[in-house]
């Protein structure tokens, strides 16, 4: 086991936990947008950065994929934290102010507007649905496109492609609700929106694309656990 020091309390974890692990072990509040259990850490939202005391200071790192070590010394709600998670959200609500997660989290960090503004958007450019459709499913059916301001995720109803088995993972992942099982399925059950493919088994549950059951199932969680 591992001793470490989180907001003056001192914890144990198991060796190769993360920072995020330990404070969740210990009922400690990190906020996350692109963290999911089931996925390998990101880093890119930076909602989750926390203070590592050392010898220079504080230094900023994200609590999702940082190792804990033994004795270190770590502050999750420092002013240094808090500052970077404002800018955070302030940029994020540059274009998902309407999104009510987002709106809840800019509340909690007193941010009640963004300085600037830019066209809405929905897609917070999180990444969770990319990375489910290529490490859950084993597919990679969407990814990233453009650099820098003009990025934006390609989801399989704007693709031609013949790998999406339209299993709703996207959808069930999603902290905003910018892809929906409408958008994946065209509204029908029987019909691929861009034309015939060669059906593909997903390599988690086995079940085809289009599975009554699966799209039922998929449907009642995305509603359950959408913010």
């Amino acid at each position: 086991m591992i001793t470490l020091t989180i907001d003056d309390q001192e914890v144990q974890v198991q060796e190769g936990r993360t920072i995020l692990d330990a404070a969740r072990q210990h009922q400690i509040p990190i906020p996350t947008l692109c963290y999911h259990e089931a996925l390998a850490p990101y880093s890119a939202c930076r909602m989750c950065v926390v203070e590592l005391e050392n010898r220079r200071g504080g230094q900023l790192i994200p609590s999702c994929a940082y190792p804990c070590e033994e004795g270190m010394i770590v502050r999750t709600n420092s002013e240094k934290v808090n500052r970077s998670r404002r800018m955070t959200i302030e940029l994020l609500m540059a274009t998902a102010a309407h999104i009510p997660l987002i709106r809840a989290m800019a509340d909690e960090l007193g941010v009640t507007a963004p300085r600037f503004t830019m066209e809405p958007n929905d897609c917070i450019l999180c990444g969770l649905c990319v990375r489910a459709c290529r490490e859950i499913v084993g597919v990679g059916a969407i990814g990233f496109s453009n650099r820098g301001i003009a990025s934006k995720v390609g989801p399989p109803f704007r693709i031609a492609s013949n790998v999406c088995i339209e299993c709703g993972t996207c959808v069930l992942v999603c902290p905003t609700g910018a892809i929906t099982l409408a958008d994946i399925t065209g509204g029908t059950r029987t019909v691929h929106p861009w034309g015939e493919f060669e059906e593909v088994d997903c390599r988690v549950c086995g079940h085809q694309a289009l599975d009554p059951q699966v799209v039922d199932d998929a449907s009642s969680l995305a509603e359950e656990t959408r913010p």
